[in-house]
Order: C-alpha cells, then sequence, then structure tokens
C-alpha cells in the first residue's frame, strides 16, 4: 500500500492485502488518472461490490475488468460530487472507513447514514478519531450517522501505535507456555530451543487505546494473563487460574476470533464466541477454516448461523505430524503456530501470508526461543 501511495503507478498488484485494496479503491477514486488494481487469485473472489457501488453513488468512475462485482478494477479519478450516502451497517468496517476518510476531500463533503446494526463499531470510531487527528471534522451526529466536513488533512506529527492484533498471539504464546511440563522445554520436543520467558514486554502499546482490540487483554485476564502496563508498553505474566468455560460476544473484535478459538482449545476451555458474521468475507471463510484445521489437531468445533462458533470439548484423533493451511490468511499462520507449545512437529504452510500485517513474526519467534524452520518443498 505504501508503494502504491508513494509511486501512484498504472497498475497495482496489492497480492492478498484486503485492507489495501478497500482503501486504495476509494483513495483512487478521488486522485487524478487512471489505474488498474488487482491481487492474488483469492482477492479476486472477495467481493467488492458494496464499496464500489457505493463509490459510483458518489460520482466514481469505477469499472469491472473480470467478475461483476470483484476485483480487478479500472479506476479513472475524478471530483465526486455525491455528498450522502447509506450502507448497511453490518458490512465490513473497512468499507466504511475506506468511505469516510475520502470524506474529508469531498467539495461537500460526506454523510454517511448506516442502517440495521452496525458490526465493528471500534474500527469505525479508530477511523474517526485517527481523522481528526489529522485535521479532518468528523463524528457521529446520531447512532447510525455520521457526518464528515470537507476541508481535507493537515500534516501533524504523529507516533503510531503498536498493533494489539499482533500482541495477541503474545499474550497467546504466553497463555500456552503455563501448559509445558518440564520435558517440553527439551528441544525436540516441542521444535523450541529454550523455553520462552514467563514474562514478554511489548514495545509501544498502552492503555486507553484507539484500538478496539486492545480489548484482549482483558478477555485474556480470562485466561490467566496479567498486562501490567508501563512507560515503554506492556508488560505480559502468567498469574492466574484461567476460567473453565469462556462465553463472549467478539462483534467488535473479530480479528482476534482466531486467536481466542485456538487458545481455548489448546487449554482445553470450551468456549461459545458470538458476533462472527463477518468472518465469513475475510481473508478466507475464517469460520470453515478454523473448524477444518483445528480438526487436524484433533478438537471438533461446531459454527452455527454463520456467526458463532463453540466447542463444548469434543475430541477426535489427532494427525501425528499436522500440516495447517494458512489459505493466504496471515491470521491463520499466527495463531496456529504457538500450537507448538502443546503439540509438537506442527507445520505451517504458505507461512510468508504473514508479511501482510507482521512481515517480522517468524524472526520474533525465533528471538523469543523457538525453532523455526523454513522447508522448500518440491513440486
Amino acid at each position: 500500500m505504501v508503494r502504491a501511495l508513494n509511486g501512484s503507478p498504472e497498475h497495482i498488484d496489492i497480492l492478498a492485502a484486503g485492507t489495501a485494496m478497500r482503501f486504495l479503491t476509494a483513495y483512487l477514486s478521488v486522485t487524478p488518472g487512471a489505474r488498474t488494481i488487482t491481487g492474488t487469485q483469492r482477492m479476486q473472489q472477495r467481493p467488492i461490490r458494496i464499496l464500489v457501488d457505493a463509490l459510483r453513488k458518489l460520482g466514481a468512475q469505477i469499472e469491472y475488468i473480470g467478475n461483476e462485482g470483484f476485483p480487478p478494477l479500472y479506476i479513472t479519478g475524478t471530483e465526486l460530487k455525491g455528498e450522502e450516502i447509506s450502507l448497511a451497517g453490518n458490512v465490513s468496517s473497512q468499507y466504511i472507513s475506506a468511505l469516510l476518510m475520502i470524506g474529508a476531500v469531498l467539495p461537500k463533503g460526506l454523510r454517511l447514514h448506516l442502517t440495521g446494526d452496525i458490526v465493528s463499531r471500534p474500527y469505525i470510531n479508530l477511523t474517526l478519531q485517527l481523522m481528526r487527528d489529522f485535521g479532518a471534522k468528523a463524528d457521529w451526529d446520531s447512532p447510525n450517522s455520521i457526518t464528515v466536513l470537507s476541508g481535507g488533512y493537515q500534516d501533524v506529527p504523529f507516533t503510531v501505535e503498536s498493533d494489539w492484533s499482533a500482541a495477541s498471539y503474545w499474550y497467546q504464546i504466553i497463555a500456552l507456555e503455563g501448559l509445558k511440563g518440564e520435558d517440553m522445554n527439551k528441544e525436540g520436543n516441542n521444535g523450541r530451543k529454550t523455553a520462552v520467558s514467563p514474562e514478554i514486554e511489548l514495545l509501544g502499546l498502552f492503555p486507553h487505546s484507539y484500538q478496539g482490540d486492545s480489548r484482549g487483554a482483558e478477555i485474556f485476564s480470562l485466561l490467566g494473563i496479567r498486562t501490567a502496563y508501563t512507560d515503554r508498553g506492556v508488560k505480559l505474566t502468567q498469574t492466574g487460574t484461567p476460567v473453565s468455560h469462556l462465553v463472549e460476544d467478539l462483534v467488535d473484535i473479530p480479528d482476534l476470533a482466531q486467536t481466542f478459538v485456538v487458545t481455548c482449545c489448546l487449554m482445553n476451555i470450551p468456549f461459545r464466541f458470538t458476533g462472527l458474521q463477518s468472518l465469513k468475507i475475510k481473508e478466507t471463510d475464517r469460520i470453515t477454516a478454523l473448524i477444518t484445521e483445528l480438526r487436524k489437531l484433533g478438537y471438533v468445533v461446531y459454527s452455527e448461523q454463520d456467526s458463532i462458533l463453540f466447542w463444548n470439548g469434543e475430541r477426535c484423533p489427532a494427525e501425528a505430524s499436522p500440516v495447517i493451511s494458512t489459505y493466504e490468511d496471515h491470521r491463520m499462520a499466527m495463531a496456529f503456530a504457538p500450537a507448538c507449545l502443546v503439540l509438537p512437529h506442527i507445520q505451517i504452510d504458505e507461512p510468508q501470508v504473514v508479511s501482510k500485517s507482521y512481515p517480522a513474526y517468524w524472526e520474533d519467534l525465533q528471538k523469543a526461543g523457538f525453532k523455526v524452520i523454513q522447508e522448500v518443498r518440491k513440486p
């Protein structure tokens, strides 16, 4: 995305980056020039019609190159004359954020109405807060309506906070580290050279975060993880007895669903997670992917209504050397990798997918004492 913004090439390939696809589609609609934007085969299967339709109502010139409703797109930037649109509140918050961010540069601003239940409201609030930090005038004027005034943005000094979504995998590691027996510290038993420290410090994370995913710290406290804030970030320790059963509505933090589903299974904590309707349209169908891959580890997880995942403790025979398919989904790779603390010989397919949000993930695991071996498979 940074390369696309800096260079503005005529052909933009964002690979598997869904956020970049959505944000750039809106950005290119108001930027002079004609450009093509595309991605991986999976990206070309992810719908974008809702965003394109909304932009067209504002006056955007966008054409589908292949299948109607899906990337790749041919976008001719122009001045958008529209000023008011409506969207269903249960669509991806990235559609909403993409529209809000260009609202500040529209001649008449933007008034956005959201109908029905609004999912991922914290992500919308995060967008609005950052827009205001850079001089835009944008806010809710009713529970379901947002107004963005015309006026653009200002250059201001800004410190970027670390990513709470990425932090969740280190919370997971601390939680699972507590399950190890003494023999699991030996190299070859769990694929690691040394034990992970019972304390991990994560820099750049602070209380009162803009990020909705900071709520993950609260939920991990129920799994026995203590978060201590310092001047530099947070220190994580395993201190308490985890709950025996976990019930949570994750509608506001869907990107943490994989972390909690995998963690609870490995900790043998039955769970019921609701509010997961957006998981079907992520990098992959995350509900189906979780059910499929956890079965390889011996856990039988069920879904209901395409928005609920639950596990009642049911087990099945686990594969001796499971290979976790990631489905071009960075969060599948990072949520399952810490399973090596409990189950030896686990392998992660397509490990490079982590580059989408956490390029240094494997290197950071090695720094923490994990033994990471990359194998090149023969065709």
